[in-house]
């Protein structure tokens, strides 16, 4: 199982939103270049980075930033936020970025989706963010009445890479990750997936563990590694 840690920007700072939320946020670095350098310094073997000011303003808005951070370390980058053309996603994979995350756009433009997967085979995830199980887009502003599963299934046949699936309401919270709706996702799809939101300590990645047969990739940790709850190393060595 594979450890990311998270890097969020949003106005050039490295920050963590509280469920999704822009109004609380807290700053944990200047230099999100120093941030993912550190990360690979302890042992990180992928990164995952997120463009906040993108997925709000439905375009990418920190590529040059991430471009930046794809470029000072070895290890892969994967990324999402604001990326709604394929266009954006061709910048993203010929600027150093290993893995482009489409969440919005898999339900406005299914289509784009397809293109991207048949042009960049296994390089294209698919972000699924929900709240009580059913689908949020826009930054999590807007919600849908749709199931996470059901995203999932009309985008297996395409070979997406993973899916990467938060719970908005544990975001943030290091309250837990939703193992539940994790197990749920990885009995009813086939895509491998990466859970995310709610990490806390190393107990939550113990708790994952049992799900790695059943097709877990990995899990995002961000606010936990930032504040010192859970301890990068220990978990990437708890993770292998």
């Amino acid at each position: 199982m594979i450890i990311f840690p998270a890097i969020d920007i949003k106005g050039g700072l490295c920050v963590r939103l509280m469920q999704g939320d822009p109004d609380r946020a807290t700053v944990y670095g200047k230099d999100p270049v120093a941030v993912a350098k550190n990360w690979e310094s302890q042992g990180a073997e992928w990164l995952h980075v997120v463009d906040l000011d993108g997925a709000f303003s439905k375009k990418p808005v920190n590529s040059a930033a991430i471009g930046a951070i794809a470029k000072s370390i070895s290890i892969p980058v994967q990324v999402g936020g604001g990326i709604r053309t394929l266009d954006n996603v061709k910048e993203y994979l010929s600027g150093g970025v290993t893995r482009v995350i489409l969440g919005t756009a898999a339900l406005r433009d299914p289509e784009m989706v397809a293109e991207s997967c048949a042009l960049y085979p296994g390089r294209i995830a698919l972000g699924l963010d929900a709240r009580d199980g059913l689908v949020a887009v826009e930054g999590w502003k807007e919600a849908t009445r749709t199931d996470a599963v059901s995203v999932v299934r009309g985008f297996e046949h395409l070979g997406i890479a993973a899916v990467i699936y938060t719970d908005i309401h544990r975001d943030g919270m290091q309250t837990g990750v939703n193992i539940e709706a994790t197990q749920r996702l990885l009995q009813e799809t086939s895509v491998p997936v990466i859970a995310s939101g709610g990490v806390s300590s190393l107990g939550d990645i113990k708790n994952l563990l049992p799900l790695v047969p059943l097709g877990l990739l990995g899990v995002i940790t961000g606010r936990a590694i930032y504040e010192g709850s859970l301890d990068l190393r220990e978990a990437i060595t708890c993770a292998k």
